[in-house]
């Protein structure tokens, strides 16, 4: 079975927690990604995410303005991360426990890529 390296996207889209949804929205748009990776704010902090699913529900159901609330006022975190030599199927497993979409691929230092969903489906 391929492993989350082979198998992940490399060019992870990435937001300031400080940025607004507004400017997340905007991004997300132009990079035609469904989330984005949210930067730590200081080297002790974790990476987070901010999703589309998370804006809707945070921000569109509650009738919230996306250029007055900040990335980080609606962002998820931790963001599950696996090793490169992870299996898919590991990275299943990861996505079903948690009940995610996407998985963060981790070497030790830095996150080098993301595994979705969709791209498990497209390796079968």
């Amino acid at each position: 079975m391929r492993t989350a390296q082979e198998t992940m996207t490399k060019d992870v889209a990435t937001i300031h927690p400080h940025a607004t949804v507004a400017e997340a929205i905007q991004r997300m748009r132009d990079r035609q990604v469904g989330s984005l990776l949210v930067e730590p704010v200081s080297p002790s902090d974790t990476w987070g995410i901010i999703t589309q699913t998370d804006i809707v529900h945070k921000l569109v159901a509650p009738a919230k303005d996306p250029n007055q609330v900040e990335v980080i006022e609606v962002m998820s975190k931790p963001v599950t991360t696996v090793r490169p030599d992870a299996s898919l199927q590991e990275c299943a497993r990861l996505m079903a426990r948690d009940r995610i979409r996407r998985v963060f691929v981790f070497d030790g230092h830095n996150i080098i890529g993301v595994v979705s969903a969709s791209d498990i489906f497209q390796s079968l």
